[in-house]
């Protein structure tokens, strides 16, 4: 239960982040809901790794939206480096 309420919150916090984090994205709103579900887990992990979630405990919407624009970033990092196809 514990990865499918991760996965709900991450839907919700890519929009979120989304928000948070305005500006054109490579992939659209799609890919910015996709990367607020690994955010959650990225949050997840994090707050586990900080001792602020016991091993069954999932990230709560503070931490998820933390970790997804955490990984908004890095996406935006790696994608802007590109240069037109030619």
């Amino acid at each position: 239960m514990s990865i499918l309420w991760t996965i709900i919150i991450g839907l919700i916090v890519g929009a979120l982040a989304k928000l948070v984090m305005p500006g054109k994205d490579p992939g659209g709103i799609i890919i910015t809901i996709l990367l607020g579900v690994v955010g959650a887990f990225v949050g997840t992990f994090i707050g586990r790794a900080l001792h602020m979630y016991g091993p069954g405990q999932s990230a709560g919407w503070i931490m998820s939206v933390i970790g997804a624009v955490i990984v908004l970033a890095i996406y935006r990092a790696v994608t802007g480096r590109r240069g037109p196809v030619v």
